[in-house]
């Protein structure tokens, strides 16, 4: 009898997609631009060629400015979007594949921007119960369910309350537990504290991160907050529908010239940090927290005090300035940011 023996496409491995959580290749999205009256009228890309893995477990953070595709990359990740052109695999389930439809759905639970739009119940445990009862989980399960996901969320004691009683962060933390509740292996959040005071996006990135780390669910962030992303694995940057930097969140956020290119801030401390350095204090360029700058600081201060006492010349100058060397670095990068501008 012939055996027969079916490769995976070039490019790919059937293996490392089975690896992978998320892994993308050559992504593609074109959205139609219509007229008036509803005719075509031609296309607008807005993901072109996105590369991109996610491991099982992970905490991933996508950054980008307005309009730079991260809300386009974030509906392909549970097939609310399908691909004008290249592959997403969603737990080895490509998502042009009909039949995987629903369980990718399952697998990988999306939370949007505005809770409102989610939350469907008048009574919070209801409302966490709806995915599951849907689908025809046993009543007994959907109970069990509800409880652990409103614990998960910190919310199990406002599970009789209405929604409409709740805070925003509140409200989009019941979001999070509606997902949790259908038990999948990835939560992708779109923007989800963009309508949220900072209290309420402090909640919500905590619930996230605690679900990450307890729990091992892979969190997809979405954000233009750059200080939710500090604690993630990896960050991708996009800009123009393409991936334009990745890496560890010190490697991005220590790139400060280059996410200012990209139109995007760095988390505050870091650019308080930057602009120290700048002003003739030798700090590392990595500082994510105030834990850390206080650290540098006060390592600083220590290590000028010994040159002092041996008789050398401090580093930095303090309240006297900075070097000749510093400042010609500095009116070397100011000039060269000014004919960037220019350009």
């Amino acid at each position: 009898m012939q055996k027969i023996i079916i490769l995976p496409a070039r490019g790919e491995c059937a293996g490392d997609r089975r690896m992978s959580m998320i892994k993308i290749q050559k992504l593609i999205h074109d959205y139609i631009k219509r007229d008036d009256e509803g005719n075509a009228a031609g296309t607008v890309r807005a993901i072109d060629g996105v590369d991109l893995e996610v491991k099982p477990g992970q905490f991933i953070a996508v950054l980008g400015h307005n309009g730079s595709g991260k809300s386009t990359l974030a509906k392909h990740l549970n097939a609310l979007l399908f691909p004008t052109e290249g592959t997403v695999w969603v737990d080895g389930m490509d998502t042009k594949d009909g039949a995987n439809l629903w369980e990718i759905r399952r697998e990988a639970g999306m939370v949007f921007q505005n809770p409102d739009n989610q939350i469907i119940a008048q009574v919070v445990e209801e409302d966490v119960g709806f995915g599951p009862e849907n689908i025809g989980v046993p009543t007994e399960e959907i109970w069990k369910r509800v409880e652990e996901s409103l614990k998960a969320v910190g919310m199990l004691e406002h599970r009789k309350k209405s929604p409409n009683r709740l805070s925003g962060g509140q409200k989009q933390r019941v979001s999070i537990a509606g997902v949790i509740a259908m038990e999948p292996k990835c939560i992708i959040l779109d923007e989800p504290t963009a309508m949220l005071d900072p209290n309420g996006r402090k909640e919500v990135i905590k619930a996230a991160m605690k679900l990450n780390r307890e729990k091992g669910i892979t969190v997809i962030l979405i954000t233009h907050y750059m200080e939710e992303a500090i604690d993630a694995d990896l960050i991708f940057v996009m800009d123009k529908g393409e991936i334009a930097m990745q890496g560890t969140p010190r490697e991005i956020f220590s790139q400060v010239k280059r996410m200012k290119e990209l139109q995007l801030d760095v988390p505050q401390v870091t650019l308080l940090a930057y602009e120290l350095r700048k002003a003739g204090l030798h700090l590392p360029a990595s500082i994510l927290t105030k834990e850390e700058l206080v650290d540098a600081l006060l390592g600083s201060k220590t290590e000028e005090g010994k040159e002092a006492e041996e008789g050398k010349e401090p580093k930095s100058a303090g309240t006297a300035g900075p070097d000749k060397e510093t400042v010609k670095e500095t009116d070397k990068e100011e000039e060269e940011a000014g004919n960037g501008d220019q350009g």
